[in-house]
């Protein structure tokens, strides 16, 4: 066990941190630190800073580590999913190593002061290789930086400053070079000084898209030999105007959108010893309204000309399918509609071996298609499962889906056999008698659109189709959602995510899901995707150990016990809207916040959601509908779990109340 090395800097409240198996987690909300004096700097599993908190308001910018071919060319850098990180967390430090093009990385961070971090950076050689440079690369955004300038040393000398408005983006044969340990970056809203030791080459430069300048820190030169070793200390101190400006909310309550029936979960079985416990307290202590488990096929079917349902019917059915299948009727019984999905399909089912869908992903293939010639046993083998889930478990499936078809995880279709295999399928369990639909898409991603279209261009599919659904761990701008909305819209069909998360490599470094910034960036994206494309749920990943919300009791190595983390409580006010609500549409006088508003007007029942990237301010929403009298307010960040923090009154269809600093805040209304 490790225990914090600054006692004297912290502020506890039932601290608990508990390391094993190389895992160390942070329990939160009910381990505080006195924040207000400290960076709050926003480091990501694999290393990238996007910048540092001041007052809870984000000084933004963005680091990375880079391999730079000769000539600036091109590069390698760390980024999200493009390496194997491991990320620990040790009081006041958070340590990322991680390895890119040969060279490997030792990346401690350590809040030292408001606005202010220290960066111990070791980087080692695996290899002789000749390049640019190996460097650690600041980003400082055009939205910021646009009216600034850069200054190198003390900037007493003239030639050492460089104003952002000169610089061409693309012009980089001959970047600008200074050997230094000092640089300050300044604009009219923001500044940050870099201090390195010791003194380091740097350039300063403007990529291609014109989006911002970098500085180009230099660790290891152009001839690189195995077994290079540098270390430098950089110090990044930020600052900037803090936007206390009030936030206006206006809502148009006559105009409701969609049905969200809420909060929704995962229950995909995969660890037996700590699954149940995580299980147990999540239903226990969520209003979970919609749940997906896993229909194991493998197991269900493995012999091609073997009866599955006689097999289980004489006694000899798949523990895992039994698991799953009990599951599914634990869900069905508290009156939530179940989802079942498949994962891997049996041998005789598919083109190749069964082992393809994993050896093969080096090369970019993921997956295994489905043999076309038994098409018609597969649907029969599928259908028996859906219906001796009813006839023996009492489970009615709402929808059937190939988990993330797209990509081929691990059954994979292009989008013109996803739409043969909805009407095909589709088709067969209506013969049954079946009242099982299927979803469309299911994508593993919201930047796989396209995969859908061949199916929404089909009528013939329509009939068979549930809802569309995507899962949400990448690409989910704004663009990109509107046009999942427009889908959903188009066939006059809910919208699900079946997959509720923001980082789908976040498995291997699971101290992360402790992280302040995690559970911010999560939320943020659930109250946006509200928002856009008003969905009927979405499913977290996942309510089980995997992914997990809670802590202790040995999920993910953690002792102690079952301990709910800052996600946890930003799902629970989520899962805090009214049952059968409507989206209602708003606008919003501000960019720092994710707003989403849900209501049930028959009952007069309402709740204002609210994600605060900013300081703290004032705060109004307008257009509240008559009768309500009164808000309970409840704020989850750092330090607080769902905790009530006041009522307030809504006078003349109007609520103002004060918006904490970073944090999700949520006003109920309840008859």
């Amino acid at each position: 066990m490790k225990l914090f090395r600054h006692f004297n800097r912290i502020s506890c409240v039932t601290t608990i941190i508990c390391r094993s198996k190389a895992y160390l987690f942070l329990l939160l909300p009910f381990m505080f630190f006195n924040w207000q004096a400290f960076a709050q700097s926003e480091l990501m599993a694999w290393g990238n800073l996007t910048g540092i908190r001041i007052d809870g308001q984000l000084m933004e910018f963005r680091s990375d580590l880079r391999v730079v071919e000769s000539g600036w060319r091109n590069f390698t850098a760390t980024d999200k999913e493009r390496q194997r990180p491991k990320y620990d967390r040790d009081g006041l430090k958070q340590i990322v190593t991680t390895e890119i093009s040969g060279i490997k990385f030792t990346e401690i961070v350590e809040e030292c002061g408001k606005g202010s971090i220290k960066i111990d950076l070791t980087s080692m050689a695996e290899r002789d290789t000749v390049v640019e440079g190996v460097f650690f690369c600041i980003d400082l955004p055009e939205k910021w930086y646009s009216d600034g300038k850069v200054k190198f040393g003390d900037g007493s000398s003239r030639k050492n400053t460089v104003y952002f408005r000169d610089l061409v983006a693309g012009d980089n044969r001959n970047p600008l070079k200074v050997r230094t340990s000092l640089i300050a970056a300044e604009s009219d809203d923001r500044s940050l000084e870099v201090t390195c030791t010791p003194a380091a080459t740097v350039y300063l430069r403007k990529d291609h898209d014109g989006q911002g300048a970098q500085l180009y820190i230099e660790l290891l030169g152009k001839r690189v030999k195995k077994g290079s070793k540098d270390r430098k200390q950089i110090t990044l101190t930020a600052g900037g105007k803090i936007d206390n400006s009030p936030v206006e909310i206006t809502l148009r309550p006559n105009a409701p959108g969609r049905k969200f029936d809420g909060l929704g979960g995962n229950f995909r079985l995969q660890n037996p010893g700590t699954d149940p416990l995580v299980i147990n307290y999540c239903l226990d202590n969520l209003r979970v309204a919609w749940g997906r488990v896993e229909m194991p096929w493998n197991f269900w079917h493995p012999e091609e000309n073997t009866d599955p349902v006689q097999t289980a019917l004489s006694g000899n059915l798949h523990p895992r399918v039994d698991d799953a299948m009990k599951m599914a009727q634990r869900l069905t019984a508290i009156g939530m509609p179940v989802i079942i999905s498949d994962w891997s399909a049996p041998g005789w089912a598919i083109l190749g071996d069964p082992r393809d869908a994993f050896r093969l992903r080096s090369k970019g293939i993921y997956g295994y298609q489905l043999n076309t010639q038994k098409i018609d046993k597969i649907y029969k083998s599928i259908g028996d499962y859906i219906e001796y889930l009813k006839n023996s478990y009492g489970v009615e499936a709402a929808a059937f889906s190939f988990n993330e078809s797209d990509l081929g995880i691990n059954v994979r279709h292009t989008g013109e056999e996803h739409a043969s295999f909805i009407k095909g399928l589709g088709a067969h369990l209506a013969s049954r008698g079946l009242s099982t639909k299927l979803l469309l898409g299911d994508n593993s991603d919201a930047t796989t659109f396209d995969f859908i279209i061949p199916a929404m261009n089909d009528p013939e599919t329509h009939k068979y189709i549930l809802a569309v659904s995507f899962h949400s761990w990448r690409g989910c701008d704004d663009e990109t959602l509107r046009k999942w909305d427009g889908a959903a819209r188009q066939l006059n069909l809910p919208l699900i995510v079946g997959e509720g998360s923001t980082d789908a490599a976040a498995w291997n470094y699971p101290e992360i899901f402790s992280e302040q910034s995690f559970a911010l960036y999560e939320i943020n994206l659930y109250t946006r995707i509200c928002a856009i494309c008003q969905p009927l749920s979405i499913l977290q990943w996942q309510l089980t150990a995997d992914y997990s919300v809670l802590t202790g009791e040995g999920v993910f190595g953690t002792k102690g016990p079952l301990t709910p983390t800052q996600r946890f409580w930003n799902l629970k006010q989520l899962a805090s809207t009214p049952e059968q609500s409507f989206s209602i549409p708003f606008t919003s006088t501000s960019e720092r916040i994710n707003f989403a508003a849900f209501g049930n007007p028959s009952r007069g029942e309402y709740a204002f959601h609210i994600v605060n990237n900013g300081a703290e301010c004032p705060a109004s929403i307008k257009g509240i509908p008559a009768g309500i009298e009164s808000l309970e307010l409840f704020v989850t960040d750092r330090k607080r779990g769902m905790e009530k923090t006041g009522e307030i009154k809504v006078v003349n269809g109007i609520a103002e109340f004060k918006l904490l600093p970073a944090g999700f805040t949520t006003l109920i209304n309840k008859k």
